[in-house]
């Protein structure tokens, strides 16, 4: 087992119970949608989590496969994966401890949480930024990470997570709520048009 397969199995382990948590509250929702309103905000906000755990994912491959074995990294990736199973779990409303017959509204949900989901996606985010930054300034090859676009995207992401969970005006969260998911589902559309454009994969010999 290599220094990454070992620091994966758990970091992955980790980001995975955030998506368990974030599945398993959308499938209560779901199982109580009679007495649920649903609107269009809390459901936004969890596409743009699961985007991003996504994303995490990714970056665990493209950062961490060189890393080597280090007590200091499972503790970075435990920070980091616990930020993110608590904005996970909170983003959708614990039905069982609203009460049989209690109605519950997504907006009124969303409205009452956005800031530690956006805190905490932030927060994640932003430890994995210091660690690159960490890198970068020890290291040339590292900070040649830090290209033009990769400054810019961070720019974007922060500033409009920051606003949408701080932000005291709701139009104005509204907005960087939208920004911040358009921002993330276009590049998970260039991903996928990289993809496209050179040729999917080669299927699997001996299958």
């Amino acid at each position: 087992m290599t220094a990454f397969e070992f620091f994966f199995s758990f970091y992955g382990l980790l980001l995975g119970l955030s998506v368990a948590a974030l599945v398993s509250g959308f499938a209560q929702v779901l199982h109580e949608r009679d007495r649920v309103r649903f609107g269009w905000l809390t459901p936004m906000l969890a596409i743009f989590v699961a985007l991003d755990l996504a994303t995490f994912w990714n970056q665990a491959w493209v950062f961490f496969r060189g890393a080597p074995f280090n007590p200091v990294l499972l503790l970075i990736g435990l920070v980091i994966a616990a930020t993110f199973y608590i904005a996970a779990s909170v983003t959708f409303p614990r039905v069982s401890a609203e009460g049989v017959e209690a109605q519950i509204d997504l907006d009124a949900h969303f409205w009452a949480h956005r800031r530690v989901v956006f805190g905490c996606v932030l927060a994640a985010n932003a430890l994995v930024w210091v660690l690159l930054g960490i890198l970068a300034a020890a290291d040339p090859q590292w900070a040649a990470v830090w290209s033009p676009r990769l400054v810019a995207g961070v720019v974007i992401f922060a500033v409009a997570t920051a606003t949408a969970a701080f932000a005291p005006s709701r139009k104005v969260v509204i907005t960087a709520l939208l920004i911040v998911l358009g921002y993330t589902l276009w590049n998970m559309a260039r991903a996928g048009a990289m993809l496209i454009a050179a040729g999917g994969w080669s299927p699997a010999v001996g299958s």
